[in-house]
């Protein structure tokens, strides 16, 4: 059985590579300020913190701790550290965080000394993998992808056993690489940049989910999970690569929303866009997603559609013409034409409905 270690609260540091912090831009110039307002804020680090003033530090769950650098690295439980060192040091965090809870005495006294069990990244990346990607306390997708590639290239184990390993059933780990190897060949080709994104956040499960849309992938003209490479995504669809990423994640330096505002139903709409060439060259020249979703519709459903939308429409400004028509006669005359419109389709539809019958000349 693993042995417990105590280890002084003020000796640990917090992990600048875990995959969760990764997402938020850290690197190894980050000092523990910003990283542990981000635990807080972002990682409910404070919810601990009461959890720990409520009932104490739980001493059977020990911290994970790699000694890198001479420096002792808590590889498994920064929100923990974080909620640590503000109880113990309120004074130095209380201009960084929020309701920094009030601790008893004696809890602060249990505190200054932590459970811990030393082990290098090489040797927990099973527990993690397992506990995070496929188990109980599971990441983001990005935070996960992020992890399966640290493992996959720093350790040289192949996605299929790090699957096994971590009880994967679904090829989840091989998808996930995928995806993150796609925005990486995108970034390498220059055809997107993360930083640029549009919105405050890096929704790396638009592209990771987008990629098992059919649409999607024949867009991209795409390999299979399955079949690892460096590029998959072939050269002559970089260009395509670029705009999918456009149209996922706009551009904060060029002033472009995304077309994917929320993942349910946007994606589903480009896919269904993507696989129509009409509505596609309507995204590409500008249009609206909606407007290029309409095109992959058949005409039937597009007329009906419309049909019902206007009567829809009449219905309403019937219901209000009491009191909101202002005797206009610019109103007057637009309602006119709206009927006489309405008049020629009516028409339209009655001589396609029952179309004459015309009388054949036969010779005698």
């Amino acid at each position: 059985m693993t042995q417990f270690k105590k280890i002084k609260a003020e000796d640990l540091h917090f992990d600048y590579k875990n995959p969760r912090l990764v997402e938020f831009g850290f690197t190894e110039q980050s000092t523990d300020e910003e990283i542990i307002t981000i635990l807080w804020d972002a990682m409910d680090a404070r919810e601990v913190a009461m959890s720990i003033v409520a009932s104490g530090y739980f001493q059977n769950d020990p911290l994970l701790v790699a000694i890198e650098q001479g420096k002792k690295i808590v590889i498994e439980g920064n929100r923990r550290l974080a909620a640590i060192k503000a109880l113990l040091h309120p004074g130095a965090y209380e201009d960084l965080l929020n309701n920094i809870p009030e601790s008893s005495s004696k809890i602060t006294e249990n505190l200054k000394e932590i459970p811990a069990i030393i082990q290098s990244r090489e040797e927990a990346w099973k527990f993690l993998g397992f506990k995070h990607v496929n188990g109980p306390a599971k990441w983001g997708s990005y935070a996960k992808a992020k992890y399966i590639a640290d493992v996959h290239r720093s350790y040289k184990i192949p996605l299929e056993q790090i699957g096994k390993q971590i009880g994967d059933t679904h090829k989840t780990v091989q998808r996930l690489f995928h995806g993150l190897r796609v925005i990486e060949q995108a970034e390498e080709e220059r055809v997107f940049d993360r930083n640029d994104v549009k919105k405050s956040s890096f929704y790396f499960s638009h592209m990771y989910v987008g990629l098992q849309r059919e649409g999607i992938k024949s867009f991209l003209n795409i390999i299979d999970p399955g079949e690892e490479t460096k590029n998959p995504v072939p050269n002559d669809r970089i260009k395509e690569l670029g705009e999918l990423c456009l149209w996922l994640y706009g551009s904060k330096k060029d002033d472009v929303e995304p077309v994917v505002q929320s993942q349910n139903p946007n994606l589903k709409e480009l896919d269904n866009v993507l696989q129509k060439r009409q509505a596609l060259a309507a995204l590409r020249s500008g249009e609206s997603l909606q407007t290029a979703l309409v095109l992959t519709q058949p005409s039937s459903s597009i007329f009906e559609n419309e049909l019902l939308s206007a009567k829809r429409s009449l219905v309403k400004a019937r219901g209000v013409l009491t009191q909101g028509y202002d005797n206009s006669e610019e109103l007057l005359r637009i309602a006119g034409s709206i009927a006489n419109l309405a008049a020629d389709l009516y028409d339209e539809m009655e001589r396609k409905r029952k179309p004459k019958k015309i009388k054949r000349l036969t010779e005698e």
